[in-house]
């Protein structure tokens, strides 16, 4: 088990820094530490989804009895993942920190006592995705691995699998943040986010509840009842936070299709739309892209 927690320690921080160096010293990219940054934090994202998903799907479509049957990728990739929730704050936040430098915000050798100011400004701004991070941590990690005592890994697989939304989330922000969504390929992978979102993680917890129904020969509307209230509680708790985040989408979603911000432009704009752009009271668009406020057509990341 501590093999596991350890090989996933050195993975995820060890992807990041290997696609930072590649970005940097990739002589057709040259690209500068904040880009590279910036990149390889949606990319080990990426990674990550597509490995859970994988996981989630092994799992779920191996389990006949969904409450019963086990597999025994479900504690292990549970334990393999957990560091990744550790390594994604501090890659937020150095996201962050590369918006703010490039916004005018810090000089470009920016004091040490900066940071702390920056910290502060990030905890606020991100603070229910990094309370999602923490909760995921020191809640839901020994709950899945300690408190489950081996039954219902079906629902963690399907849990698993809520992550196929995260790549386009992370090729939205991507694309965002290198002025691309006046593209067919931002507007074609916002569809693809709404989607995914909806499906795999709106519609989530109402199809656990729908499968336990099914397998109980319960009607659904009588499963709330039927279930601990535990059960009930954490579904509430981790739903809560999805549908917030997909209102955000929703709204992107909105501004992106109907073109009715300045983004819908062509990228080509005036010198004063670019010194406005610039100017230091902007606010740099959240490290996980939830933005509730930005003026750009933004649709959510993680």
């Amino acid at each position: 088990m501590l093999t596991i927690l350890a090989a996933g320690s050195m993975f995820f921080p060890g992807l990041f820094l290997l696609s930072k160096q590649c970005l940097k010293a990739i002589p057709a990219l040259r690209w500068s530490e904040g880009d590279a940054v910036i990149v390889s934090a949606r990319l080990v994202s990426s990674v990550q989804a597509v490995m859970a998903s994988s996981a989630g799907y092994i799992i779920a479509s191996s389990c006949e009895d969904i409450l019963e049957d086990q597999h025994w990728l479900t504690s292990s990739y549970i334990m393999f993942a957990v560091p990744y929730f550790v390594y994604d704050i501090y890659a937020m936040f150095m996201c962050y920190w590369y918006k703010l430098r490039v916004k005018g915000h810090e000089e470009a050798s920016a004091a040490p006592q900066h940071m702390s100011t920056a910290l502060t400004s990030y905890l606020r701004r991100e603070f229910l995705m990094v309370l999602h991070h923490v909760v995921m941590v020191t809640v839901c990690f020994p709950v899945s691995v300690f408190w489950r005592q081996g039954k219902g890994d079906y629902f963690q697989g399907i849990m698993f699998m809520a992550e196929l939304s995260t790549p386009s989330v992370c090729l939205g922000k991507i694309l965002i943040q290198y002025k691309q969504q006046h593209t067919l390929l931002h507007k074609v992978n916002g569809a693809l986010m709404l989607i995914t979102f909806f499906i795999c993680r709106v519609l989530l917890f109402p199809y656990l509840y729908y499968a336990y129904g099914r397998y109980a020969s319960i009607p659904f509307h009588m499963v709330p009842l039927s279930v601990p209230w535990h059960c009930n509680l954490g579904a509430a708790l981790l739903m809560a936070p999805q549908l917030y985040w997909f209102s955000l989408i929703c709204r992107g979603a909105l501004r992106l299709f109907t073109g009715s911000t300045r983004s819908q432009r062509p990228r080509a704009t005036t010198d004063a739309a670019k010194e406005k752009q610039m100017d230091g009271n902007t606010l740099p668009q959240p490290a996980n892209g939830y933005s509730a406020c930005s003026s750009e057509p933004e649709l959510a990341t993680h």
